[in-house]
């Protein structure tokens, strides 16, 4: 499945393939997952889960990719979506999500099973973690399965998932530490902003910004971008805004720019990227576009890093046109708002579906996860 690196001649690809894994069947969007510190879980169609991991083989770091046999997914089942995160301290231990339709000939059921462990000892241990299952059918087709950290009265804070349906709405799961299980919650006694949705959230993002507060940013089916600012003490609506595209969104990402306040990336399946700029002082009325990023069909997946260690943040489009597009923001002379140029760009041999940015191998350094629709490419930095 080898590569072929595009000839821009603005900047050097920074990245060389060190591991490519084939998947069983196909993945998708919703498919990738970082499941504690150096660990990746893909999720393929047919009902198979696949954690991806270095290991010392001989006196050396090499990849393993192996299927974990999560309990209650039979095997025919759809994997819709997967997602996984360490409790909040003082709580221990890895929480996986897993949505998926069950056809059972007439009609598919879909369903969503949490797994976590409570046996002191196996709280991280993917395979006990594996056959502890809560399994709860759901009256919805589930897209997105997300979590995020909220504040608790008692002022420490907590993990929960989000997952969005195609009934138009998000459905917030909590655990419920006495009863020693997750359980669903009514969305807005902790998402007010959440409550009343346009349409279909296909992605969703948040991002805590300090004196307890955060931006709540959802992308929808019928082209509809909405954000928020929520006091999360409350939690209270502070501010909230909506924006209407022309095609489905396909993923929203908040980021900061050390040049100016937090931004949100809007990628959708026909139009440019965009970037808001500044959105909590400008709400959704500053725009920047990102150049050529609707030339290699729909984007599907999105990161912002900071790949060359140079304080300013890269942004990472990944295509179903099978092109990963890195750009990069350029302050504007003398005052202005600068934009967001394209650095390079690399084809791969199919669509590209999800990326993650971490550390796999142990050594500090951290690699970047591109699941496509064959399989899982780890690239590493260049030496």
């Amino acid at each position: 499945d080898s590569l072929d690196i595009s000839g821009l001649n603005r900047e050097p690809y920074p990245f060389v393939e060190d591991s490519f894994s084939r998947f069983p069947s196909q993945s998708n969007i919703y498919g990738l997952c970082q499941a504690g510190e150096q660990e990746l879980l893909a999720a393929t169609l047919k009902g198979k889960v696949v954690c991806f991991r270095y290991q010392e083989l001989q006196q050396k770091i090499r990849p393993v990719a192996k299927e974990v046999q999560f309990t209650y997914i039979p095997v025919d089942a759809e994997i819709v979506s997967i997602d996984a995160f360490n409790k909040s301290p003082p709580k221990r231990g890895l929480v996986v999500g897993i949505t998926f339709i069950k056809d059972s000939g007439d009609k598919a059921t879909p369903f969503l099973n949490i797994y976590c462990d409570y046996e002191p000892g196996s709280e991280f241990n993917l395979e006990s973690i594996a056959q502890s299952c809560l399994n709860l059918e759901l009256q919805f087709t589930p897209f997105q399965l997300y979590h995020t950290e909220v504040q608790c009265d008692d002022g420490g804070s907590e993990t929960v998932f989000l997952l969005s349906g195609h009934d138009q709405r998000i459905h917030l799961y909590k655990e419920n530490a006495s009863l020693h299980q997750f359980e669903e919650q009514p969305v807005e006694r902790l998402f007010p902003e959440l409550e009343q949705l346009p349409s279909n959230v296909l992605w969703l993002d948040m991002l805590s910004i300090g004196s307890g507060r955060r931006l709540s940013a959802f992308g929808c089916q019928n082209s509809c971008v909405g954000l928020a600012l929520v006091d999360q003490t409350g939690p209270d609506v502070l501010q909230s805004w909506r924006v209407q595209f022309d095609s489905p969104i396909s993923t929203v990402l908040l980021f900061p720019l050390k040049t100016g306040g937090y931004n949100l990336l809007v990628t959708s399946t026909i139009e440019m990227a965009v970037v808001y700029r500044n959105v909590q002082e400008h709400g959704l009325s500053r725009s920047v576009c990102l150049s050529e990023s609707d030339q290699w069909d729909a984007v599907l997946s999105a990161l912002v890093i900071d790949l060359d260690f140079d304080g300013q943040k890269e942004v990472l489009l990944g295509t179903y046109g099978q092109e990963l597009l890195c750009y990069k923001f350029q302050p504007a002379v003398g005052g202005g708002d600068g934009q967001f140029q394209l650095q390079w760009r690399r084809s791969f041999k199919s669509p590209l579906l999800s990326i993650i940015y971490l550390d796999l191998t142990g050594d500090g350094l951290r690699e970047l996860a591109i699941l496509t629709l064959k399989g899982l490419h780890v690239l590493q930095e260049e030496p």
